[in-house]
């Protein structure tokens, strides 16, 4: 298999439907953690990059996995100095790791062309 470029920026849609959070959720933690401030672009629709949805992630977690309020979880975030990379190493979250999250993008793209083949069947 070819190793494909990866998208630098992704939608709020394409966020929400890879970490299983939804949209609302996503623009409310921009609201409360200060270490997710995703770009906008002209239209003003955010643009995520890998770094912002690593920071999903680690909040997710604290908040879903470690039972962390949003207090207690911006806390967290604020003693790890509003470095989600190093919490997320601490925390065990995968993609962590360079490189892998870009992987598992790239299985799950071709894991839907699979899907939408068999459906076209």
């Amino acid at each position: 298999m070819k190793q494909k470029a990866q998208k630098l920026y992704y939608s709020i849609g394409d966020v929400s439907e890879l970490v299983g959070v939804k949209a609302h959720v996503l623009r409310y933690w921009e609201t409360q953690f200060p270490a997710l401030k995703p770009r906008k672009n002209r239209a003003g629709n955010r643009t995520y990059r890998v770094g912002d949805i690593k920071c999903i992630l680690t909040i997710k977690k604290l908040l879903y996995e470690k039972g962390y309020t949003i207090a207690g979880a911006k806390q967290k975030l604020k003693e790890s100095n509003n470095n989600p990379d190093a919490l997320s190493m601490q925390l065990d979250i995968p993609f962590a790791e360079p490189g892998k999250f870009e992987i598992v993008l790239s299985l799950k793209e071709d894991l839907l062309k699979l899907k939408k083949l068999v459906d076209n069947l």
